[in-house]
This record gives C-alpha cells, sequence and structure tokens, in this order.
C-alpha cells in the first residue's frame, strides 16, 4: 500500500480528511495527522524496514542490500534529516575502524569499504 502524501499536481504536502473501514463501511472525516514516517520515499521506506529487520546492524543492512557501509550510513543519515533530526557528524578515522575490525566488530570487506568512503570524502 502506498501513502499519497503529497499532491500530484503542485507538490505541497495534502492533508487527510476521511478514513472508511473497508470491513463496515463507517467513514469519519476531519482533518488528520499523517506521522512523517509516511513522507518517506518508497525506497527510503525499504531501507528502514531492512533496517529494523536488522536491528540497527548498517552491517548487516549493507549487506543484505548489496551497498557499501557508506552508502548505507548515508542513507540512514538522509532518513534521519528527512524526519526532521539534526544528523550528528560521526568523525571515525583509520584506528577506529582498524579497532572495528580487530574486535571483530565489521568484516575486512566493511573495513576496507569505510576506508575507500574516508578516502572519498577527502577527495571531495
Amino acid at each position: 500500500m502506498a501513502f499519497v502524501t503529497r499532491c500530484p499536481s503542485c507538490g505541497h504536502k495534502m492533508d487527510i480528511v476521511a478514513l472508511k473501514c473497508p470491513v463496515c463501511g463507517t467513514g469519519v472525516t476531519g482533518k488528520f495527522e499523517i506521522d512523517e514516517l509516511f513522507s518517506l520515499s518508497k525506497e527510503q521506506m525499504n531501507f528502514v524496514k531492512v533496517f529494523l529487520k536488522n536491528r540497527g546492524n548498517l552491517s548487516e543492512v549493507q549487506k543484505e542490500l548489496g551497498i557499501s557501509y557508506p552508502t548505507a550510513r548515508n542513507r540512514l543519515d538522509e532518513i534521519v534529516k528527512a524526519l526532521g533530526y539534526d544528523v550528528k557528524e560521526d568523525k571515525i578515522d583509520e584506528r577506529e575502524v582498524l579497532k572495528k575490525l580487530k574486535n571483530g566488530e565489521i568484516s575486512a570487506s566493511e573495513a576496507i569499504s569505510m576506508l575507500r568512503g574516508m578516502k572519498k570524502n577527502e577527495d571531495e
């Protein structure tokens, strides 16, 4: 089920003004608020579902979605921003990546992805 939260004509936020029970047909009209979660794109909502399924473990999220760790991290940051929250910049350095690798918190391929992501950010 897709939620239409933006006007297809002008792009402005739409209001919910009617609800109807699919079983008995009872209807209610008025002005109803919609949670910010429903304003996420289909792709963002899918990411949130995978994130929750994996109990917030970004390493598992990136494996399941077939994306790099930095990409998973960036997508999560975009969702946090879309929900109206500030994103704290986590400055992770090479030593922290190596420590996580040594402690078994991340795999070698995840460490490589993270280090490449750092290099890419430095080049931009």
